[in-house]
């Protein structure tokens, strides 16, 4: 596969700068305009104040990008074309087809390792859908944490999901599931989920040696680092758990199906709380880039030391 790279990924490539992954559906689908613009902005600031070099991911035009130029990044964020929503199956077609979306978790993930990028910053991981008995809808993206050498950060799943069955097929695919400074796993808006979590690292460095462990002494798939959402910013588990199934009705009355219902549901979530859970989005994703950024450049020291 070719993969094409942004002037600054490239020097960074060059010059062995730590580089951390950046997932861009959340710009295409995601957040709307121009909040979305600004968050990817702001995710980006801070891996490079931690530093090192973001890496956002994109197929633009059927081309695989490693990194955006300003103008790839704001084509995504305004959103005036049909833009996909790709996750690691719709590769093969965006690419055949010349198409421009943004990448999910599980593409981000594959295209990250076939890069070499081994940190990977994104806001929340996709998982088991409540009512998976009836529909089986389960995100590519736990079939990517186990398959893909590459350290995920992110806030826990979103809480949209059924976040017991999504941490129990985790373990099922052999995934460690670590939590930064808290041993309960965090549920995107709120802090706290009510699930512990077996294994927790209070610092960069500590998180640094278990991908030393993972990737370069065993040989192992993915990590997922799961760090709890600012305090200022994030929502009480009952007041989100409201919200989620008011806006789970309104999908099921609207019809809404598959990948389409993750966006809506954070859009409705949105507009339900009067914009808090918008801005409790743009600043866990602002926080787990920064975490990402230290964590590239702790495992970048290990590896050369």
């Amino acid at each position: 596969m070719e993969l094409r790279y942004s002037e600054e990924v490239r020097r960074a490539k060059e010059q062995g700068v730590p580089l951390v992954a950046l997932e861009t559906s959340v710009v295409a689908q995601g957040l709307p305009y121009p909040d979305n613009l600004g968050a990817a902005r702001a995710c980006e600031e801070a891996v490079r104040r931690a530093g090192a070099v973001p890496a956002p991911i994109a197929v633009v035009d059927g081309q695989v990008f490693i990194g955006l130029e300003e103008s790839q990044m704001r084509r995504l964020a305004e959103g005036r074309e049909r833009l996909f929503k790709l996750a690691s199956r719709d590769l093969p077609v965006a690419i055949a087809q010349g198409a421009t979306g943004g990448t999910t978790v599980s593409a981000t993930c594959e295209l990250a390792a076939a890069a070499g990028i081994r940190v990977f910053s994104t806001g929340g991981i996709g998982g088991v859908h409540r009512g998976v008995a009836e529909h089986m809808d389960i995100s590519q993206d736990l079939w990517a944490l186990a398959r893909f050498p590459v350290a995920v950060v992110c806030a826990g799943a979103k809480s949209v999901l059924d976040l017991p069955k999504t941490l129990e097929a985790l373990e099922t695919a052999a995934v460690p599931v670590i939590g930064v400074g808290t041993r309960e796993l965090p549920s995107f808006y709120s802090r706290s989920s009510g699930l512990p979590l077996e294994h927790q690292v209070d610092d960069a460095a500590a998180a640094a040696r278990i991908l030393q462990a993972r990737f370069d002494t065993l040989g192992q798939g993915g990590v997922l680092f799961t760090v709890p959402p600012p305090e200022e910013t994030s929502l009480p588990r009952a007041e989100v758990e409201l919200h989620i199934a008011q806006a789970m009705a309104e999908a099921d009355r609207q019809g809404i199906r598959g990948k389409a219902v993750t966006p809506f549901l954070l859009s409705e979530m949105a507009r339900r709380t009067s914009g808090k859970t918008l801005r409790a989005n743009i600043a866990l994703l602002t926080n787990n880039a920064r975490f990402a950024g230290q964590l590239a450049v702790a495992y970048a020291q290990g590896s050369r030391g």
